[in-house]
């Protein structure tokens, strides 16, 4: 079993657009792709975990989702990245289930799945649903600025035990963190 570092999409990898279900708008952040083939080299699985509430909204269909997921891999192949999974919940928040974070079931059943050790795992997110994610998984979490991430680091205070292990300025950054820890 080895470490994964588990990757929220929007805001973290791509620019935050809301519910976004038009292929053809999916922009990277800078940064973005050399920090994925950083991890890479190191040896860490790269699993994208999106919750996309618009499926159970009504608002677009899985479909549109898995063709928003294949143009964010088109994209990162051009720059030689390799996603070896992406999963993304399409529950609204009310139904309450185990996928959608912050809960960990997404996490949970891709580590399941690809045999990954969620104890030594990190997510990285531009929410504090992510890094609870992570946390409630048995990893760290980091939050990163982008997105909506300098909102919710004035509200990711620990004082319920599921603020983020990091907080960093991107995903660059984020990296940068987690390969001189290890």
């Amino acid at each position: 079993m080895r470490p994964a570092v588990f990757l929220d999409r929007d805001g973290t990898l791509i620019r935050e657009q809301g519910y976004l279900s038009d292929p053809e708008a999916v922009e990277l952040l800078p940064g973005v792709p050399r920090a994925l083939r950083n991890l890479m080299e190191a040896g860490y699985p790269l699993v994208v975990v999106s919750n996309q509430s618009g499926v159970g909204r009504g608002m677009f269909t899985a479909a549109r989702v898995h063709a928003v997921m294949a143009q964010l891999r088109r994209r990162l192949r051009e720059h030689g990245v390799e996603l070896t999974s992406i999963r993304f919940c399409p529950h609204r928040p009310e139904d309450g289930c185990a996928c959608r974070k912050p809960r960990p079931g997404m996490l949970e059943l891709a580590a399941e799945d690809l045999q990954l050790a969620l104890r030594d795992s990190v997510t990285i997110g531009d929410k504090r649903i992510d890094t609870a994610a992570g946390r409630a998984a048995g990893g760290r979490g980091v939050l990163v600025r982008t997105g909506y991430g300098r909102d919710e680091e004035a509200r990711a205070g620990d004082r319920d035990g599921d603020g983020p292990d990091h907080v960093s300025d991107d995903l660059a950054a984020a990296v940068e963190w987690l390969l001189e820890r290890g």
